[in-house]
């Protein structure tokens, strides 16, 4: 009995844009699929030597650190070049597995080359899927290009001093006039709206001085201070600037503490640095805004640049009135704060106490009627800038204390996916407006301060404002009039500042407490006293609530403070309930309506107490 015949089996058919689109996924899968085993493992060698590479580092390494690195302009360059091998090899890696396929396929048609030579036809197809697979790639690798470029642009363009031309940030734009302004106002506001201060002439030369020493970069362990500030561009005829807001954020690292310590920009009589004296005399008699543009140019001064010389000379100064030493500084232009905000989609401010103000500039010449009411606002930048910068219907006091909440409240609200949901745009604002001295190339430095700043707890944030009447002597009198200046009491900053981090073990547990339960305040005034209900809110947040003083007076003026509890929220109150309770010597009343969307609201009767924020502490 004959065996059958078995038919030849049928060519395995490997699917050529298969093979280019695993290689896709990752080098040497399309290898595998095709068979060619000894080529996979060759091409994906080293892909996986360096996955193993970084996850070992990524795993071991602290994660500050990490992020540090990868803020290094030395490694964001080497990311681009890494960017563009690992991109060719890639695309060489999805090609030669197309080409794999496609020989094999062919081998395999002609019976191992028993029926001749094989023949690699060109499928039109199978070539149009692998241009496809090489765009998709080369999309990837493009947006990989395009964040690591912004990184660099930006990182590149913070300190003036290494600056280079590409980081000009051209001239500020001023928004346009007819842009909202918060509810009750009148329209928009221009960015530049200070009035400039004049420089003063000096004393003396600084020919033959010594400069200043370049300021010791923070080592870790000891108090950090970092000067905040807020400037304003002055004209095109007029390269200076004002230095507006001036906050030096004060840092201890062995207790995670924050002290925020502000001095107003009418501020004079400012004691001068010794290296300084013997051109300024022993105190600086101008405004301490106009400090910056008046040392500019002086060789006094560490720094390549104008700019670098007058953040030295105002970290100087700042530092000797406070006894500090002030290591960096981080500046933001009033233009680039509001595009960095609209940018993040608004900030939400709590406004202790209604900002009204008649004669708010919207430019030289022209003026108009700001009004913003208490409670929780969402703000634009330019409402937000407006909330921060108000001044005639008010104090140096009160409005200090409005920029530092802002702040606060940026930092609060910011988190990874905003940032990176707007990442071109707020690279653009603050590419243009925001510099810095901190060392971004140093990996230790950046990683220490990376990891401090994820430990800080903004609710227990002290608060100084070195303002009038306590700090400083309104009006300081000079020849032919007075010019709004204010004198500085120096003794008394230095003890505040000496007193920053020594508050009462009692307090900063009743803060804690508080500020850990939460509650939404709202103060009404029935007593009829000016700012009564704001000054009672500001006193309510400083022990760690998050109250606000109603626009809206009381619609009666009761004998006595009644304090409501709504909506259940006694529940979770305790410790507040009992702190109101002795503080205005009531009993508090709990009452259900969903229309109040407070969790407690006291109107302040005729016996209520004028209380005032500590002014020190």
């Amino acid at each position: 009995m004959s065996t059958p015949s078995r038919s030849p089996r049928a060519p395995r058919t490997r699917s050529a844009f298969g093979a280019a689109f695993l290689s896709l996924i990752f080098p040497g899968l399309g290898h595998a699929y095709a068979g060619a085993w000894a080529r996979a493992l060759g091409f994906a060698a080293l892909p996986l030597l360096a996955i193993a590479a970084g996850a070992g580092v990524a795993l071991r390494g602290d994660k500050f650190q990490l992020v540090a690195f990868f803020a290094n302009p030395s490694v964001l360059n080497g990311i681009l070049i890494a960017n563009v091998v690992t991109f060719l090899y890639r695309v060489a890696a999805a090609v030669d597995a197309w080409n794999v396929a496609r020989f094999l396929n062919a081998r395999d048609a002609s019976g191992d080359g028993r029926l001749g030579r094989a023949r690699m036809p060109l499928n039109p197809l199978s070539i149009a899927g692998l241009a496809a697979i090489v765009l998709v790639m080369a999309g990837a690798h493009l947006a990989v290009w395009r964040y690591d470029a912004l990184a660099l642009s930006v990182v590149q363009c913070l300190n003036p001093d290494t600056a280079d031309a590409s980081c000009d940030s051209g001239d500020n734009a001023t928004p346009n006039p007819s842009d909202v302004l918060p509810s009750g106002s009148g329209s928009g506001i221009p960015s530049n709206l200070a009035t400039d201060t004049p420089l003063p002439t000096p004393i003396g030369s600084d020919t033959g001085v010594t400069p200043a020493p370049t300021m010791p970069p923070w080592d870790g362990t000891s108090r950090l201070n970092i000067l905040l500030v807020g400037t304003d561009q002055r004209s095109e005829s007029q390269a200076t600037f004002n230095t507006d807001t001036m906050i030096v954020v004060s840092i201890d690292p062995k207790t995670k503490q924050v002290a925020m310590l502000q001095l107003p920009r009418d501020t004079a009589g400012v004691p001068v640095p010794p290296v300084a004296q013997s051109v300024w005399g022993s105190t600086y008699n101008s405004k301490i805004n106009s400090w910056f543009a008046a040392n500019e140019h002086l060789s006094l001064w560490p720094g390549k640049t104008a700019t670098a010389k007058g953040f030295a000379a105002l970290k100087s100064i700042l530092g000797n009135l406070y006894g500090l030493q002030i290591q960096y500084y981080v500046k933001v232009d009033f233009a680039g704060f509001v595009d960095a905000v609209d940018t993040l989609g608004g900030v939400q401010v709590n406004v202790q106490i209604p900002v009204a103000e008649d004669d708010f500039p919207l430019t030289d010449q022209i003026k108009t009627r700001v009004y913003i009411p208490a409670g929780p606002q969402e703000m634009t930048g330019q409402e937000a800038l407006v909330y921060a910068r108000s001044r005639h219907g008010s104090n140096d006091f009160d409005r200090g204390h409005r920029q530092q909440r802002v702040i606060v409240s940026l930092r609060n609200q910011l988190d990874p996916q905003t940032v990176f949901q707007n990442l071109t745009g707020l690279v653009s604002a603050l590419r243009k407006t925001f510099q810095t001295d901190i060392p971004v190339g140093d990996t230790q430095t950046m990683g220490q301060l990376l990891q401090l700043a994820s430990q800080i707890d903004t609710k227990s944030i002290r608060s100084y404002v070195f303002a009038p009447p306590y700090f400083a002597t309104d009006m300081y009198p000079l020849t032919g009039g007075r010019d709004g200046r204010v004198l500085i009491n120096t003794s008394r900053v230095q003890g505040a500042v000496r007193q920053a981090f020594s508050l009462s073990p009692s307090l900063l547990a009743l803060r804690d407490t508080l500020s850990g339960e939460g509650a939404q305040v709202w103060v009404q005034n029935g007593r009829g006293l000016a700012d009564h209900a704001g000054n009672n809110a500001a006193y309510l947040d400083y022990y760690g609530m998050d109250a606000s003083a109603l626009t809206k007076s009381a619609t009666s003026s009761p004998s006595h403070t009644t304090v409501t509890v709504y909506n259940g929220a006694e529940k979770h109150l305790a410790a507040t309930i009992k702190y109101l309770q002795n503080l205005y010597n009531v009993t508090v009343v709990t009452v259900t309506d969903p229309t109040v969307k407070a969790d407690v609201v006291i109107v302040i009767g005729r016996d209520g107490r004028d209380l005032a924020v500590p002014t020190v502490g």
